[in-house]
């Protein structure tokens, strides 16, 4: 068997601390938990190890700090089969950290501290030029800084390389940016602040369809909306203009869906042999769907297998807009 070429995410490491609470607490509201757990997080982690669980050879670039939980992520990705040997550790710098809110439904609320991915830099991502030209696909994030992101899309295209931006968290980002991205993949409140669009609360369908419109004109190359428990929207070159429901789930937790999707839609285009796009799609979406079924963000991956036999059983739930 041929070797295979790696997927390679260049991204953010976390320590997530999760507190399970009855609803999301409003400004200035304190709130009695019902639970408190840690996990390791961060979404170029989370999609690491979403990778590495579907069974697809990864390796992850990143930076820890100097501190006890610095060792503790690197062994986390390790154990769940992640190369680490681009993993580093930052000196005089914490560990990045994000502070969760979760309540019954499995929505959350999250606040990120960068720590040590906030000195991942340029510099670092230059010197493993030949690690991303190695690459099947190369996946991105915005917990680090944005330099760094525009340093590894421009090393990617050198070498054909495609790549993943999951533009989160949201914020608005250069035209040249965008034309490189093979794949972009925000949420619909990511999509908001890619468009600069005014738009309150959920978008309807019509409003996501222009979402698309919108990114795909700013894009290199195709559009995945990734819309929650209402499924995605894909839109690409040649007209394609797909909605994609979700999947019948009971949600626990939804820290890591879209890592999860991330993941799973890397694992599905990185083995090719002419797989169809929206089968590729339907692989991701149930990677996700699974994830939210239990709690945190790395420990909620699922293997290949579980992905296959729950593919085999599914039901989707279209969202009534989209009906």
């Amino acid at each position: 068997m041929p070797m295979r070429k790696p997927v390679v995410v260049v991204g953010s490491l976390n320590l997530d601390l999760v507190a399970g609470v009855e609803r999301i607490p409003l400004p200035g509201q304190t709130l009695t938990g019902a639970s408190f757990q840690t996990f390791f997080g961060g979404k170029g982690g989370n999609q690491a190890v979403a990778v590495a669980r579907l069974g697809y050879p990864v390796h992850m670039v990143a930076k820890v700090g100097d501190d006890d939980i610095g060792p503790r992520l690197r062994a986390g990705l390790q154990e769940a089969g992640v190369n680490t040997r681009w993993v580093t550790p930052a000196r005089g710098t914490s560990s990045g950290v994000a502070l969760i809110a979760t309540d019954r439904s499995g929505q959350n609320s999250i606040v990120v501290v960068a720590g040590a991915n906030g000195k991942l830099l340029p510099a670092d991502v230059a010197r493993l030029e030949s690690l991303i030209r190695s690459a099947a696909i190369v996946l991105l994030q915005l917990e680090v800084p944005l330099e760094t992101v525009a340093r590894t899309v421009e090393l990617a295209g050198r070498h054909a390389v495609p790549v993943m931006l999951d533009p989160a968290p949201a914020r608005s980002l250069p035209a040249r940016l965008l034309k490189r991205v093979s794949w972009l993949t925000p949420n619909e409140t990511e999509a908001v602040a890619l468009c600069g669009d005014g738009v309150q609360g959920t978008p309807n369908s019509r409003q996501v369809q222009q979402f698309a419109e919108r990114l795909l004109a700013q894009s290199g190359g195709y559009v995945v909306l990734k819309l929650g428990g209402r499924g995605a929207f894909l839109a690409g070159p040649g007209g394609l203009r797909q909605y994609l429901p979700a999947f019948k789930v009971k949600a626990v937790d939804s820290t890591a869906a879209g890592d999860a999707f991330n993941g799973g839609l890397a694992v599905a285009l990185a083995q090719g042999s002419g797989r169809e796009l929206l089968q590729a799609a339907r692989f991701a979406s149930a990677v996700a769907a699974l994830s939210v079924t239990r709690p945190g963000a790395q420990p909620s991956m699922p293997t290949r297998r579980e992905v296959l036999a729950f593919l085999r059983r599914a039901q989707v739930q279209p969202a009534r807009d989209f009906a």
